[in-house]
């Protein structure tokens, strides 16, 4: 009996250690990443089927697939009327269209980047699906770039678009007989063409109607008609078949191939004058903005029941923001004041008027609690001025709100020598054109430190606010302290601007002359710097834009090829031989930034 106890117990056990080995869970070693892009195995109909006429196309896949951002990417050429509707189901990917088919055309499904596999994001590049209602699938194709007319960077989200008729109206009035979307650095194909000749154009549709019905859209066209012919235009389609991972959610950026016509984006000048907006931010302070300047037809404001006495008008450099200060304590305590102001305007017809309209200006206070006491809010006055300055640095004293006259008896100027205080020669000067600001005129010596103080109440505005005790302590840097920069300019005589940027293209100086001449930039400081021209063809001083209903491309440009390096102290003569119109190196582009 006790054997017998002892084999069971034994047995058990045994079963016991089994079980727990069995029901232990451990990571799975996993197999090698997969990097492979998924197979397409078949297509209903095959793709480049002739003589299609079904609703539907069905392509299948070895594995399971995702759709990433097929509304915005996917395109069909020619474009349809209602958007087809494109999904996935199981390992398939389902196309599916109601209205009636061009007869005889060649259609290409464009999917970009879109299809990847589910598991590892693995991408098939550039996709397309060809079919055609007619007997022949068309073969030609039409290459290009596309950019932006004044940086000569792509464009996001550019469209190329080809068209068999010929008249300027066509692009306004109709979808076109071809599109595709360009690459983010600016490189486009159109492809299935047939022979013939079209006109080619590009833009940022922002409305989505594949056409120029906008002149606010971004928009190019090629100032000559393209000829597609089997002996120019027969450019097989080259098949990528590497994969793309992407990077940190990125896909890598891809240098541009030169194509063969080039497309210079503009937004055509706002030609319609109306009012822009009115806003009460403040109290005392009414504000117009206009779509453009005045021209002929000024700006007229009135407020019923008060004199011109009780207000005075500002306007902006450009004219086209007025800003209207209120004196009377009578007026700008009113939580609503009534105003008429007359407009330049353009209807409908394009006919210009002055247009007049009454407009409430409502301004509502922020509530004080009962509990806390109202504070007095100082004057708040800036100089812009501390710490290192440039020896042409301009000293401009800037505040929120009208100035009175300064107390010029409490504004000290100081040239610092050790531990002296020595008083500097100054004068204020009132900008005549802004009462929020004033100049300080004076001399300042490189190598130098200064002290500028302002006492308490020095500077008060027009509504009695009073400004705090301060004080700006800085220097003057040596002209050893900056680099200069010399471009010695040949190969263009006419009227240019020269253009200092930095490197991020903000805009740093500019000279205007024309001729072979050096042109000089003193007083840099130590980084990078890119140089652009604009070949100013009309003379005007400025870069304009194109114009479609003239045929006016926009005035080109072109960029020095690479960037400049600018150290302190040091002398840089750079020759620049002006033969190239709208070139950048692509290396100097700034590309959209890629998505998810």
């Amino acid at each position: 009996m006790r054997s017998i106890i002892i084999r069971s117990l034994t047995f058990i056990t045994a079963i016991y250690f089994i079980v727990s080995g069995c029901a232990k869970m451990n990571t799975p070693s996993g197999g090698p990443k997969d990097k492979e892009i998924p197979v397409i195995l078949k297509s209903a109909p095959k793709n480049g089927a002739v003589n299609f006429r079904n609703k539907e196309v069905v392509i299948y896949f070895d594995e399971y697939v995702v759709l990433d951002r097929i509304s915005e990417k996917f395109m069909v050429s020619p474009p349809m009327k209602k958007r087809p509707d494109v999904f996935t189901r199981g390992k398939s990917i389902h196309i599916k269209f109601d209205e009636e088919l061009r007869e005889n055309a060649t259609y290409t499904f464009y999917f970009q980047d879109t299809i990847r596999d589910l598991n590892e994001g693995n991408i098939i590049n550039n996709y397309q699906f060809v079919f055609s209602t007619g007997p022949v699938i068309d073969s030609l194709s039409v290459t290009g770039n596309v950019c932006s007319g004044l940086s000569l960077d792509p464009p996001e989200n550019a469209m190329s678009l080809l068209y068999s008729q010929l008249a300027d109206s066509s692009v306004i009035r109709h979808l076109p007989d071809y599109i595709t979307r360009a690459e983010k650095n600016g490189e486009f194909r159109i492809s299935n063409v047939r022979p013939g000749k079209y006109r080619l154009y590009a833009l940022v549709d922002g409305d989505n109607s594949k056409n120029y019905n906008n002149r606010d859209e971004q928009f190019a066209f090629s100032p000559e008609s393209v000829d597609i012919t089997p002996e120019k235009n027969f450019l097989p389609l080259v098949k990528d078949t590497a994969v793309i991972k992407p990077v940190n959610g990125k896909i890598p950026f891809k240098p541009p191939v030169i194509g063969e016509y080039q497309l210079i984006m503009f937004q055509e000048e706002k030609k319609a004058r109306y009012l822009t907006s009115s806003s009460r931010k403040q109290p005392y302070k009414l504000t117009y903005t206009l779509s453009l300047p005045p021209d002929s037809l000024k700006f007229d404001f009135i407020i019923p029941g008060v004199t011109a006495k009780a207000y005075y008008i500002e306007q902006t450099k450009n004219r086209d923001t007025i800003s209207i200060w209120l004196t009377d304590s009578s007026v700008y305590n009113r939580p609503q004041i009534e105003t008429i102001v007359k407009f330049p305007f353009t209807d409908s017809l394009g006919i210009l008027s002055q247009k007049t309209d009454t407009i409430q200006m409502r301004y509502l206070a922020p509530r004080v609690p009962r509990s806390k006491a109202v504070k007095r809010t100082p004057y708040k006055i800036s100089t812009g001025i501390s710490g290192q300055v440039r020896p042409d640095k301009k000293i401009v004293i800037t505040a929120p709100t009208p100035f009175s006259p300064p107390d010029t008896s409490k504004i000290l100027f100081y040239e610092l020598i050790k531990d002296k205080k020595i008083r500097h020669p100054f004068k204020l000067l009132r900008d005549t054109a802004n009462s929020c600001r004033y100049l300080v005129h004076t001399e300042l010596i490189p190598g130098k430190s200064y002290l500028f103080i302002n006492d308490s109440a020095a500077f008060s505005s027009i509504y009695g606010e009073f400004s705090d005790s301060t004080g700006s302590r800085f220097s003057v840097l040596a002209p050893e302290s900056y680099g200069k920069l010399i471009v010695d300019i040949s190969g263009y005589d006419g009227d240019r601007i020269i253009q200092l940027l930095s490197n991020t293209e903000k805009l740093v100086r500019e000279i205007y002359n024309k001729g072979n001449i050096k042109v000089e930039f003193p007083l840099l400081e130590k980084g990078t710097y890119r140089l652009r021209v604009i070949f100013d063809l009309n003379n005007d001083g400025k870069w304009t834009t194109g114009n479609f209903d003239t045929h006016r491309q926009p005035e080109p440009v072109s960029y020095y090829p690479e960037e400049l390096e600018i150290k302190e102290n040091w002398v840089v003569t750079q020759p620049w031989l002006l033969e190239l119109k709208n070139y950048k190196n692509p290396k100097m582009q700034v590309i959209p930034k890629s998505t998810k």
